[in-house]
């Protein structure tokens, strides 16, 4: 290593949820080798590391070269192969092991793929923990160990039953309920239906066979993606369906009418079951504050990201945590994000108040909007500049300016807007949230033409 060298000079790869990009032009076999070395290297010889894949066609092709970094320098294996992401998060956790790693590009299109790191309690790796990753990795100070000392590859894909039977011993659900799921092709298609059969519900499954491809829909449980779920769920005149993402750490629901649930209305929902202090990022709309309030609860905002998230609930020995993503953070189980205990929670929740779309009948609205602006990857810090600049003077009434994430802007009225990069894919996020729906719209509609002029 040059000592003249800044470690600044190393080069950013990991973002808000791991390492994610195209495959053979950012997320290489080469990378998955540096990682798998760099991990060895810091956490020396001997030690064991978690692996498991989600669905795409890359996985085996990075899985292997991820695997003979880690064995080079000394570590072990304890393969998953096929698992959700919450399931590498649990494992690693259950047995102790000193890292996990989860081949994914989650909610991404198929032809992207990333790594993703945990540590030993199932919380992703912190931005310090990767950043020493990436100096590793850039430096090329790997540690080599010796023939004999050679890590080894170890089978652990019994876990998922154990990992089940910890699911259905957390929520205590009774049989009867018909429940429509669907897994994306991905890495769930497996583990959620038997998960769901076990708990007693009725389950007719979409999409529930492994595919990289995605040919039911793409990984990214949208509105727009799930036509089909809803359909199914008002045809089969099921209690609820479920909907999962690429890797299986969000969950989606759609009532029994066939309407997806807003992401922060559910999010509230649950958020003001569970009560306590509650943990949420800064693009969550002002619904989960009411929801909170009415129980006598604490909300804390945080950055987006489930890993600083997770580092809020455990500052602030918060019982719940979760993005209006469906990524949802159950401290009392894992501190890895887990879309199949979330919809363990919605049904248990179903069962025992009634139909869904009347919970959330319930919830205070206050209507939020998201779009996203392209921009690329070298633009994002000129223009977001410009944004912490001049966003707050386009508004009147601003009374606060938050910069935790990006720029957020809270106007006297209860309106709010926060613009944002994506840490994962070459877009400005806009996010913001009004009385009322037309507000809301005019609101983004002149936050677009904004954003237009600063390109």
């Amino acid at each position: 290593m040059n000592s003249s060298k800044n470690n600044s000079e190393a080069p950013k790869l990991f973002g808000t949820s791991g390492i994610r990009g195209k495959v053979g032009i950012e997320v290489t076999p080469e990378l998955a080798l540096g990682i798998g070395r760099s991990l060895s290297t810091l956490l020396g010889e001997g030690h064991c590391i978690v692996v498991g894949y989600d669905s795409r066609t890359s996985n085996e092709m990075l899985e292997k070269a991820l695997t003979a970094g880690i064995l080079e320098g000394g570590c072990n294996v304890l393969s998953l192969g096929l698992a959700p992401t919450p399931l590498v998060g649990y494992a690693t956790m259950k047995i102790g092991a000193d890292a996990g790693v989860m081949i994914t590009a989650s909610h991404n299109p198929p032809q992207d793929n990333g790594l993703k790191i945990w540590n030993r309690n199932g919380m992703a790796y912190r931005a310090h923990q990767e950043r020493a990753l990436e100096k590793v990795i850039h430096y090329k100070t790997f540690t080599n160990t010796s023939w004999e000392n050679i890590g080894r590859v170890e089978d652990i894909s019994r876990l998922s039953s154990h990992y089940i039977t910890d699911l259905l011993n957390f929520i205590d659900i009774k049989p009867g309920l018909k429940v429509v799921v669907d897994c994306a092709n991905g890495a769930a298609s497996y583990i959620s239906p038997l998960l769901l059969r076990k708990a007693g519900c009725k389950v007719i499954t979409l999409n529930s066979q492994p595919d990289g491809f995605f040919p039911g829909r793409m990984p990214e449980p949208s509105d727009e993606n799930l036509g089909e779920l809803k359909e199914m769920v008002k045809a089969s005149e099921a209690d609820l369906g479920i909907a999962h993402d690429g890797d299986a750490d969000r969950m989606v629901a759609v009532d029994e009418k066939g309407n997806m649930a807003e992401f922060d209305k559910l999010l509230s929902l649950v958020a003001s079951e569970i009560g306590g202090r509650v943990v949420t990022t800064v693009d969550a709309s002002s619904t989960i504050d009411l929801c909170m309030d009415k129980k006598d609860g604490q909300v804390i905002r945080t950055e987006v990201g489930d890993v600083h998230v997770a580092e809020a609930i455990e500052e602030h020995k918060a019982s719940f945590g979760g993005e209006p993503s469906g990524t949802w953070i159950h401290p009392d189980f894992c501190m890895c994000p887990d879309g199949l205990l979330s919809a363990l929670r919605v049904i248990d929740l179903v069962q025992k108040k009634g139909p869904l779309s009347q919970l959330l009948k319930d919830v205070p609205s206050f209507p939020t909007l998201r779009e996203r602006i392209d921009c690329e990857e070298s633009q994002k810090d000129l223009v977001m500049e410009k944004v912490k600049k001049k966003l707050p003077n386009l508004f009147e009434d601003v009374i606060k300016v938050d910069l935790i994430d990006g720029v957020r802007i809270s106007m006297k009225d209860g309106n709010w807007i926060l613009i944002r990069p994506s840490g994962t894919e070459p877009y400005l996020r806009i996010t913001l949230g009004g009385k009322t729906i037309q507000e809301a719209q005019q609101m983004m509609e002149r936050c677009k033409g904004f954003l237009g002029g600063l390109m």
